[in-house]
């Protein structure tokens, strides 16, 4: 199951990634590229930190044949995307929680202890999103917009405190994607979001 959520996951990050190069007028190969980088971006940060070589797309060129793909089909539908909005958003919360949960069971299985597991599901999860914003030149969407990252957090955390309590793995999957799919949907809905840290040097020298 978690392999075809990732597929549609990386073809929707993918379309995400096309979407924001448009907005920056990038030309055929732009997009691709953006593409690419949006959807396998996070898992190729996370193994080039865990030492996990080789990175898990080099062994699988079809990833690299459907986001690049997607990428490109994009720029031949945007103009009907606007329609398709909300089924994005799903999406993109299932690919957030997927590559959540894959980028923990990386870092388990090469036995890396806990707080490294937490963060290298965060990184897989968010890092593709942060690469495309900085390569787009805006503000990672991430940091500074609805519970997104916190998200990718909680979840990590509840998939391994099930997993430490040995609940079946099938019962542990349903319920973190329910629980993350909750909260995502739910900051999306009421704009819950962090608290946000201004700071204007003026004004602490009056």
């Amino acid at each position: 199951m978690l392999l075809y959520i990732y597929l549609i996951a990386i073809t929707a990050e993918a379309m995400s990634g096309a979407l924001a190069a448009g907005r920056r007028n990038m030309d055929m190969f732009g997009v691709g590229f953006i593409a690419f980088i949006t959807a396998l971006g996070g898992g190729t940060v996370r193994d080039m930190l865990l030492g996990n070589y080789p990175v898990t797309w080099t062994q699988h060129p079809m990833y690299i044949h459907l986001t690049i793909s997607a990428g490109l089909l994009t720029m031949l539908v945007a103009r009907y995307m606007h329609r398709l909005h909300s089924i994005f958003l799903v999406l993109d919360a299932m690919g957030l929680i997927a590559f959540t949960i894959i980028g923990c069971n990386v870092a388990l299985n090469l036995g890396y202890t806990t707080t490294v597991v937490i963060m290298a599901g965060m990184t897989t999860g968010i890092f593709g999103g942060i690469l495309r914003d900085i390569l787009c030149n805006r503000t990672p969407m991430v940091l500074r917009k609805e519970l997104y990252a916190s998200v990718s957090l909680a979840v990590a955390i509840l998939y391994l405190t099930l997993r430490h309590f040995e609940v079946n793995e099938d019962i542990n999957m349903i319920a973190s994607f329910s629980f993350g799919l909750a909260i995502r949907l739910a900051a999306i809905r009421w704009h819950w979001s962090l608290p946000v840290f201004s700071y204007a040097p003026g004004r602490w020298n009056d």
